[in-house]
């Protein structure tokens, strides 16, 4: 898999994004082990604590097509001046699913910028920690 169509897609979900209120379209785009891409955008509500983001709705789509190990993901949104990453509950959603992911940070030019979940997620808690005494 190539980064760039990993990129690519992700901006392709931001444009399909459902934003009325914020006008803050987010493309999310994510890479399972199995090469497949799914992706997601933020779906917004009137009532605002019903709005899903787009790494949401990726990874709900993604398990809802069976997946379940995933190895990186891309998000974007329209901010062009520096890079944004995904909000804390987005992190814990995705940490859920491991936390060795590479994540793809993207400006709406396609330029982009690696990092980690471990990175933007330090001491996370995950599933492992609900097995430990």
């Amino acid at each position: 898999m190539a980064v760039a169509e990993l990129v690519s897609k992700c901006l392709q979900a931001r444009d399909m994004a459902y934003c009325p209120y914020s006008k803050f379209p987010v493309g999310a785009a994510i890479l399972t082990s199995g090469g497949a891409i799914i992706t997601g955008c933020n779906v917004e509500n009137a009532s605002y604590g019903l709005t899903v983001c787009a790494e949401r709705t990726a990874i709900q789509r993604a398990i809802a097509e069976g997946h379940r190990s995933f190895t990186a993901i891309a998000v974007t949104c329209d901010i062009k001046d520096r890079f944004v990453g995904p909000c804390g509950a987005c992190r814990q959603v995705l940490v859920e699913f491991g936390a060795d992911w590479d994540i793809y940070l993207t400006k709406p030019d396609g330029s982009y910028k690696k990092t980690s979940l471990k990175e933007l997620l330090p001491l996370a808690f995950s599933p492992a920690d609900l097995t430990k005494n």
